[in-house]
């Protein structure tokens, strides 16, 4: 998610349970001309792994190229954006455009494959609009190009973050497909990213927006994942014991009793170890809104954070304001306006 899922809040997530990464969208281009700003956008750390670098472009060749920089950064896996919706992405014949060319994409997917050594993978909508849904038709390209795997956005092009996600094309697809498919949109809540892999028969789900208003959406997810397991007498499966031992890991206060404020303390330090105070502040102030989201009196908190200049008035603001709905019990998650914005 494009301003999102920068390396601090990707570290942030990892100790709050989440599994496979990926960096925000990054420019094959820019990977190729070594912009500065891209090569900060893919920077990780080793608890990162398995650790993903999602790349986008029009130009098959400089794709290629910006996939091979990549893969030297040292991502475990390439894996091409077909999805962001952003006119300025799709102006220039990328993203979701593709979706409108396949026999173009057929060829940037060979190309990707050929140029590097390590998986390779992509994320889609279900087409460009409602008379032109295609990722069904993309899933057999990229299993003949030998892709890993392909994501799925349950929303066309043309839809953008409006309405609801289509899990019934997205377990289409997946019965129709050899291709591991990973199914993606609406899900806010622990409960629904398991339904959601249940009903679709999905190799994966992929939480995206869920998490800036509940960080404790994977570990929620992981929990009734393991309870159904164990319940199927998978005890001794070496998966589950993983996200056993991951949860009594994050048994923290937090984790328990769900403190926000302690939450975004450790997500405090990540940023303030990675961005000067300029972009620390804002960052800060963009997850502590969204963290917000469903607490008493959200709207004016927010509007105060944003007028907010000093970073200690900023930081005491926002402990202040989340230790005092502490004790509020949080309902159950929705998508507030402001939470439904593109994030790529």
């Amino acid at each position: 998610m494009a301003g999102v899922t920068d390396q601090p809040f990707r570290s942030f997530m990892r100790e709050m349970g989440c599994g496979v990464m990926t960096s925000e969208l990054v420019s094959a281009r820019a990977l190729q001309e070594n912009n500065k700003r891209s090569l900060q956008l893919m920077e990780f750390e080793k608890s990162h792994s398995p650790y993903g670098i999602q790349i986008f472009g029009e130009d098959p060749y400089i794709i290629g190229e910006g996939a091979k920089r990549a893969e030297e950064f040292g991502a475990d896996f390439i894996d091409l954006n077909l999805g962001c919706p952003v006119n300025k992405i799709i102006k220039k014949g990328a993203g979701s455009a593709l979706l409108k060319d396949l026999n173009k994409l057929a060829k940037v997917l060979n190309i990707l494959k050929n140029s590097v050594q390590i998986p390779v993978s992509l994320k889609v909508r279900t087409g460009w609009d409602e008379k032109n849904l295609n990722a069904d038709q993309v899933a057999h390209i990229a299993y003949e190009e030998g892709f890993e795997w392909m994501s799925i956005h349950g929303r066309t092009r043309a839809q953008a973050y409006s309405g609801k996600a289509d899990w019934n094309y997205i377990k289409q697809i997946q019965s129709q497909t050899d291709l591991d498919v990973v199914g993606n949109g609406d899900l806010i809540s622990g409960q629904q990213a398991y339904s959601a892999l249940k009903f679709s028969e999905c190799f994966a789900v992929m939480i995206g927006r869920g998490c800036l208003n509940d960080p404790w959406i994977f570990l929620s997810a992981r929990e009734r994942l393991e309870k159904e397991s164990v319940k199927s007498n998978l005890k001794s499966n070496k998966a589950i014991r993983e996200l056993k031992e991951q949860k009594e890991n994050l048994q923290t206060r937090e984790t328990q009793n769900r403190d926000y404020s302690l939450a975004l303390f450790r997500l405090k330090n990540h940023l303030e170890n990675f961005y000067d105070e300029r972009l620390f502040m804002l960052q800060f102030k963009k997850f502590s809104a969204w963290f917000s989201s469903g607490f008493p009196n959200s709207t004016e908190f927010r509007k105060s954070l944003f007028q907010e200049k000093n970073k200690q008035s900023l930081i005491e603001k926002t402990e202040e304001y989340f230790n005092q709905s502490q004790s509020f019990k949080k309902p159950e998650p929705v998508y507030e306006p402001f939470l439904m914005q593109g994030h790529g």
